[in-house]
């Protein structure tokens, strides 16, 4: 008994010293609530208010408790949202500065903006992705246009001369209608505004002829006759409108166009922490006030892995890359 349980004796010491090392080298997050009580920034790149911002702040108020600590919003508004993106690009990769973003910085301006501080792709860990807009291809009540195929025949016809609204340069909305262009050879005037709202509003107008609007703005104009939707861009119909075909019902095959809103890390955030980060997110997302909140704003929650956003925004980017080279647009 005696001489067997030395060894053994040595044997769990040792255990015990090698367990002690690798709990040293355990690094301080993981041994207590992360991040230890250490404040989150959650940058939001546009202007308080938006989507963008209204469902991010919801998702930081659930996050903080998660996490044992607090999460602030700071927008950092300006040049269609790189602004906000170069701040996160910079920041330190520990998990406390986080980016709230959407397609626009991370997927469509990096092609329009040739000296961005910042590499859309390898500056950034996808952390998940949070939700997409699909959109609306509205024309004022009294436009002659009762389907897609009438507007594209119209535009046909008389080059040229048919216009288009979009909430600015570089949006979303612009890329969708010289998408339409590329796709069928018809031909518009684009007139960019200085964000969606006026945009809307001129169409209501008539002062322009269509335009791909975001589906909750849309959407009570089009359910009070105001707007006529002729087309939604997503893959399937929306719940709210069963009777208004997607693009590619309209005979628009590859035409499909959803405006997402994500989360991203500096690059060389720890995976470790990009997948609780994941994990928490994720679950607020499933938080009932979160669910409606998010169908208030016309967003239907997505989540997933960061491996899913990362694949989405090098695609998306791959896909508004060409539709801005083979156009030839410009930024402001």
């Amino acid at each position: 008994m005696t001489t067997t349980s030395r060894p053994l004796h040595r044997i769990a010491r040792r255990s015990l010293l090698a367990l002690g090392g690798a709990m040293l080298a355990v690094p301080a997050w993981a041994q207590a609530d992360w991040p230890g009580g250490k404040l989150i920034t959650w940058v939001v790149p546009y202007p308080a208010g938006g989507s963008t911002d209204v469902l991010g702040r919801n998702i930081a108020q659930r996050l903080g408790p998660a996490l044992g600590t607090n999460v602030i919003v700071d927008n950092k508004a300006g040049a269609t949202g790189t602004i906000g993106a170069a701040f996160v690009a910079k920041a330190q990769p520990d998990g406390f500065t986080l980016l709230g973003t959407s397609i626009g910085p991370q997927a469509i301006a990096p092609h329009l903006m040739a000296k961005l501080p910042y590499d859309h792709i390898t500056s950034f860990e996808p952390v998940v992705t949070v939700g997409t807009i699909p959109h609306i291809l509205v024309v004022g009540a009294n436009q002659p246009f009762k389907n897609v195929a009438d507007l594209l025949a119209a535009a046909k016809a008389q080059p040229g001369k048919l216009a288009f609204a979009s909430g600015g340069n570089g949006t979303i909305l612009q890329m969708q209608g010289e998408l339409l262009q590329q796709q069928t050879g018809a031909r518009f005037i684009h007139v960019p505004y200085k964000g969606d709202t006026p945009a809307l509003q001129d169409t209501l107008a008539e002062q322009a002829q269509f335009m791909f609007a975001p589906a909750a703005a849309a959407l009570p104009h089009v359910q009070a006759g105001k707007l006529r939707a002729l087309a939604v861009t997503s893959a399937q119909r929306l719940k709210p409108l069963p009777a208004v075909p997607t693009m590619g019902e309209a005979g628009l095959k590859d035409f499909v166009v959803e405006q997402w809103q994500a989360v991203f890390a500096p690059a060389k955030t720890p995976a470790a922490v990009v997948q609780r980060l994941n994990h928490e997110i994720n679950k607020t997302l499933k938080d009932p006030a979160v669910v409606a909140l998010a169908d208030k704003l016309g967003v239907t929650l997505v989540g997933g892995t960061p491996q899913q956003l990362g694949d989405l925004q090098k695609a998306d980017s791959a896909k508004w890359a060409k539709v801005i080279k083979d156009g030839n647009i410009q930024a402001d």
